[in-house]
């Protein structure tokens, strides 16, 4: 009776065997029609083989990466429809469905961060931004994201608190290529809030420009960066620093620019 009882449950054991080995090879050939659908813009398409794929194997984490890449594909960045909003946080949801299985997954760190930025919700793209530094800290471009984001939120401030003045369209007499400085209550005030954010920014930036030195979206955002600097300047002579260092910046990207143009793959 014993031996009977071992004998049935081989053959359990086998079958349940077959049919996940069976599942797996249907599971890739999902995810391989997926991809296909997915590489000619089909999205609807390969998010049903997708899914198909991570029915019948749910390890299969590909298929998972493809999934939420295919959703978000669908979003539309800055739509503030419901039904946009609605397939943003699907997209999210089936990247964390990734980071369950793999918490250290770049891709998904990263794509979730690029989606609270298109969504605005800027301290969680930052708040993945961080995560990913933790796991790439020789990759320039979180650095470079951090920084945007503080720029981000140093320029809507300032901007407002501008508008607000009515400065905003104010220009120095002396150089009317620039703002005039902000009235010294308003300056204080400002810099308790932009401060640390400046100094996080180009703190990463300048982080950002070693690991990556011939970067026209770093210098650009070093220029802009520094401008913001210069806001917060008590002393005139430490602003003229910050907007000499802004122009520098400028220079440097549009002789780069200018060298990748005519070929020259930027300056050496």
């Amino acid at each position: 009776m014993r031996v009977l009882k071992l004998a049935l449950l081989c053959v359990v054991l086998l079958v349940v065997g077959a049919t996940c080995g069976c599942n797996k090879l249907r599971a890739r050939d999902q995810l391989n029609k997926g991809v296909v659908a997915f590489r000619n813009a089909q999205f609807q398409a390969s998010i049903m083989h997708f899914k198909e794929a991570v029915r019948l194997d749910p390890t299969l984490i590909n298929a998972r990466l493809y999934l939420a890449t295919a959703f978000a594909q669908q979003y539309v960045p800055g739509g503030d429809s419901e039904e946009n909003i609605k397939i943003a946080q699907q997209a999210i949801d089936a990247f964390q469905e990734v980071l369950t299985m793999d918490p250290n997954n770049v891709t998904a760190i990263a794509s979730i961060a690029q989606i609270y930025f298109n969504m605005k919700k800027f301290d969680k793209a930052k708040d993945f931004q961080r995560r990913r530094l933790q796991l790439e800290p020789n990759n320039p471009e979180p650095y470079y994201w951090i920084a945007v984001l503080d720029w981000t939120d140093c320029y809507a401030r300032a901007g407002q608190l501008r508008k607000d003045l009515k400065l905003n369209f104010a220009k120095d007499p002396k150089q009317p290529d620039r703002l005039p400085p902000l009235p010294d209550k308003a300056r204080i005030d400002l810099e308790k809030d932009n401060g640390p954010l400046v100094k996080e920014g180009l703190d990463a930036l300048e982080k950002a420009i070693q690991l990556k030195p011939n970067d026209f979206n770093t210098m650009a955002y070093l220029n802009l960066m520094y401008r913001q600097k210069a806001e917060l300047e008590e002393d005139p002579e430490a602003r003229e620093a910050d907007l000499k260092a802004a122009e520098d910046w400028t220079d440097k990207a549009l002789a780069l620019r200018k060298a990748e143009n005519a070929g020259g793959g930027g300056p050496g």
